[in-house]
């Protein structure tokens, strides 16, 4: 491997990435320095912890495990070395809420009413799932196509034709174009490239993907919800990522004990063992210099380095730490994009248990076009909101007191809203209210501990534009190549990491993002010797 003996790095911001880059930087010889403006390290994935309740503050799913798997192996480890990982069954919950009988039209033009089928082949069970119902998506995969069917004829066979389409697209889209950084056109143009392209589902919408294998509309829903973690509607999101699928029905959904805290524990662990340095509560200010002569001003003072990883926001990093002439996009160009989704978060500690609720919980309205439109269309807080709730008392012990829960409740919302202290109480009861309608679990008046998070505290905590709780969208128009990159056009010696620039949005991805962006750094400064 080149080494990178003798060169200094500062990683500005302690996420994901930037915990998985100054591991992999400090593996090739490297002097690093990992500086985070909050109290704790791991950006987004941050806990809070108060009166015995303990919550991870944002992502919460462990999946993908082999992408876990791969990156201890790089610095031969395993995930078991620092953690145990539990396999969630189910795999979550969802409540479909009550709405209108649902029409579907059939490819004759004929309408076929109710759930599913004509009134003289609908399934004997289809009639008694009526809308307002639950269903528990395992890890085995016969039951789930049991479940299917009960929705639509000949269901069951269609969601493992989708899955085989899944599963290929994960194999050749992680080995060709998530671990490699493709980041120019002519990438693309190469033979081999285009031969492991060919088969795979890279336009069209999610929605009209999904439209190929089921007409039920509570069916789609179920395989679209993982765009959520991508940060995108089933409009706006490339149909590639039906690669989703495989990672939540064929490699499963897991809970790392101690939570995904306790996986951020372990990068940091391991970048000790590594000799990576960290420091918390230490805000970046500015960055200043080039290639062997950069200053990072601190609000503890200046840090003096050869090299600079930012895994501040992208745009943070570059409309308020560099001057405008350092800058590779302008203000334009951050306000034309497309943003994930903020969140509105209750985070609660209860008395009792809550039977109804699963590990993972998602509840979601009989049409949820309104609510995506309110987030990426007209933005506003929606009326009849789909939401997700995860309950790690299920699973662990240790996140509450006895005979309590933990559980937090998160809202997709449009980045850039006013949320106001009136607006988060009025909404904060529209959501306990439709807990209680639509899931079974009226939490009401066994609320012992409660904080809400909400779009300014996405800004001031994390220094994200609009408040988005995850970064830019997977639209077409921002995947893969179209995304920012890992070197800074303008800066020598500037690298970003994280999940705004290639492969993207989540944990997984953001693991990833730090190879490819450390792979970047090796290759223009590694060597026997310090250039």
């Amino acid at each position: 491997m080149q080494s990178l003996a003798g060169e200094s790095v500062v990683v500005v911001g302690a996420g994901v990435g930037g915990l998985s880059t100054a591991c992999y930087l400090a593996d090739a010889g490297a002097e690093v320095r990992v500086v985070e403006k909050n109290d704790q390290l791991g950006g987004r994935a941050s806990r809070l912890e108060r009166d015995g309740f303990r919550f991870d503050m944002g992502p919460s799913w462990y999946l993908m495990p082999d992408v876990f798997e791969r990156f201890f192996a790089d610095f031969d480890r395993t995930p078991s070395d620092y953690y145990e990982l539990t396999q969630l069954d189910p795999h979550y919950r969802i409540f479909f809420k009550e709405g209108a009988e649902q029409s579907v039209a059939d490819g004759s033009g004929t309408t076929r009413s109710g759930e599913t089928g004509s009134s003289e082949t609908a399934h004997p069970s289809a009639d008694a799932r009526v809308p307002g119902d639950r269903v528990d998506i395992t890890p085995d995969l016969e039951r789930t196509k049991a479940v299917f069917e009960e929705y639509e004829e000949g269901a069951g066979e269609s969601l493992e034709r989708y899955l085989e389409t899944s599963r290929k697209n994960y194999e050749v889209g992680m080995k060709h174009f998530v671990y490699e950084d493709r980041t120019r056109v002519r990438d693309y143009l190469d033979l081999d490239v285009a031969r492991q392209a060919r088969g795979l589902s890279l336009l069209g919408s999610m929605q009209g993907h999904v439209e190929d294998y089921f007409e039920h509309p509570k069916l789609q829903q179920i395989m679209q919800y993982t765009l959520v973690f991508l940060g995108g509607s089933p409009t706006n999101t490339p149909a590639l990522y039906n690669l989703m699928s495989h990672v939540d029905f064929n490699l499963g959904v897991w809970y790392p004990q101690g939570g995904i805290g306790r996986v951020i524990d372990a990068f940091e662990e391991l970048g000790r063992e590594l000799g990576v340095e960290y420091e918390t509560g230490r805000p970046v200010t500015a960055i200043k210099g080039r290639e062997g002569a950069f200053l990072v001003e601190t609000t503890d003072g200046p840090l003096r380095t050869d090299l600079v990883v930012s895994n501040a926001d992208y745009a943070h990093t570059e409309m308020d730490l560099l001057t405008p002439e350092r800058r590779g996009y302008d203000a334009e160009y951050w306000e034309s994009r497309t943003y994930a989704p903020s969140a509105f978060l209750l985070y609660l500690g209860v008395e009792g248990d809550v039977d109804e609720l699963a590990h993972h919980t998602l509840v979601l309205p009989a049409e949820w076009t309104d609510h995506f439109d309110r987030i990426f269309e007209d933005p506003e807080w929606p009326e009849d909101p789909a939401y997700y709730v995860c309950v790690p008392s299920k699973t662990d012990d240790s996140v509450a007191p006895e005979g309590h829960s933990a559980l937090f409740v998160l809202v997709p919302i449009a980045p850039g809203l006013d949320d106001p202290p009136e607006i988060r109480a009025e909404f904060r009861e529209t959501i306990l209210a439709d807990l209680a309608e639509n899931a079974e679990t009226d939490l009401r008046d066994r609320i012992v501990f409660e904080e809400r998070f909400c779009v300014d505290d996405f800004a001031s905590r994390y220094n994200s534009f609009q408040g988005t709780a995850l970064g830019l969208a997977h639209t077409l128009r921002q995947t893969s190549l179209f995304r920012p990159p890992h070197r800074s056009s303008e800066v020598e010696g500037l690298y970003f990491v994280g999940g705004d620039t290639t492969p993207g949005i989540g944990v997984p991805m953001c693991l990833i993002s730090g190879k490819l962006t450390a792979e970047a750094v090796l290759e223009d400064y590694g060597g026997p010797e310090r250039r």
